[in-house]
């Protein structure tokens, strides 16, 4: 379709006014697009501030249930529980237990938020202390047998009140492991939201520091994917969907924005992007040291992340920008 030439086209009418520019918005984001990630920690006090992440803090279960319950009347819906336990081994025994840290999170939420909705991160790197995503077989992280224990750690996230896991592992044949797990156990409502492509990143830093997750030894670059590889992208993703994923995650978000428009293109399910702690961090950092407006830097990348086709974002900024909408 030809566009008529200068004079007769002048695109720049429809921006002359605030109110012009509303009325003819492409992108729309909303707080109930955003999901919230929360640390829940095992261990330490009410609120612990974790220094590579200004303004996010660890919380106790009970301090959890207080910062849930302000994103919600926030007009936040969703969050995304990470636990820290009490104690680590190599089975990442701490993970499934009724008691464990996210169990006890999960039925706290629901009592005190019934109406919120409760995603888990179903992986083994938070609760190993060796800090790999998976168990070990000498130097090497082990697929198959980690299945039977990420299964068992989902079943314990449905029982205790999830509505959604979401496996971040990225071992081969979760989805399905968990899928399987969850139906034997009667938890066929419980729906699975896959890290399907998930990068080995630089942009996890923070997050490790705040999960103290980061492996005694090597590197996740065995299992992660390879930030050069895109088509491996959408294979991946079709093998998650095809095992039983409801919804499936881009990770990180700003990176990899043409895997999540090709992603959303291809495939028509419900898309998230994680917006990772670096990625939250270089904007709080450049902000707090005067170099750019931090807020306006948050709703231009949520906004990007939507345009490229995103219809959740995950990101540590969801009560700011919630705020700011």
């Amino acid at each position: 379709m030809s566009e008529a030439p200068f004079p007769v086209s002048r695109p720049r009418r429809l921006r002359r006014t605030a109110a012009l520019r509303e009325l003819v918005r492409e992108t729309r984001l909303a707080a109930s697009d955003l999901i919230y990630p929360l640390f829940i920690d095992d261990r330490g006090p009410a609120r612990q501030p974790i220094a590579s992440m200004p303004g996010i803090d660890r919380f106790s279960v009970e301090a959890a249930v207080d910062e849930a319950g302000e994103a919600f009347e926030e007009g936040i819906r969703a969050v995304l529980l990470f636990g820290l336990p009490s104690s680590k081994d190599a089975r990442g025994s701490r993970a499934d237990p009724p008691d464990g840290v996210i169990q006890r999170s999960l039925r706290a939420l629901r009592e005190a938020l019934p109406d919120l909705v409760l995603i888990t991160d179903v992986c083994l790197c938070e609760y190993t202390d060796h800090g790999h995503c998976g168990l070990l077989e000498g130097d090497r992280v082990a697929n198959d047998p980690t299945l039977e224990r990420l299964a068992s750690q989902a079943v314990s996230h449905g029982a205790a009140g999830a509505d959604i896991v979401a496996p971040s592992d990225m071992m081969d044949g979760r989805v399905a492991a968990i899928r399987a797990a969850l139906d034997e156990a009667s938890l066929e409502d419980v729906a699975i939201l896959s890290y399907a492509a998930k990068y080995a990143s630089a942009f996890y830093g923070p997050f490790r520091d705040a999960a103290e997750s980061a492996p005694a030894f090597g590197d996740r670059r065995g299992y992660q994917m390879d930030v050069r590889n895109a088509d491996e992208a959408l294979r991946e993703v079709g093998l998650d969907i095809a095992e039983g994923a409801d919804l499936v995650m881009v990770k990180p978000a700003l990176p990899n924005l043409d895997i999540v428009r090709r992603v959303k293109d291809r495939f028509r399910r419900p898309t998230a992007a994680y917006q990772v702690s670096g990625e939250y961090a270089m904007i709080e950092a450049a902000g707090a040291n005067g170099w750019l407006d931090a807020e306006a830097a948050r709703l231009e990348c949520a906004y990007a992340i939507r345009r490229a086709g995103a219809d959740l974002i995950v990101t540590y900024a969801a009560r700011r920008l919630a705020r700011a909408l």
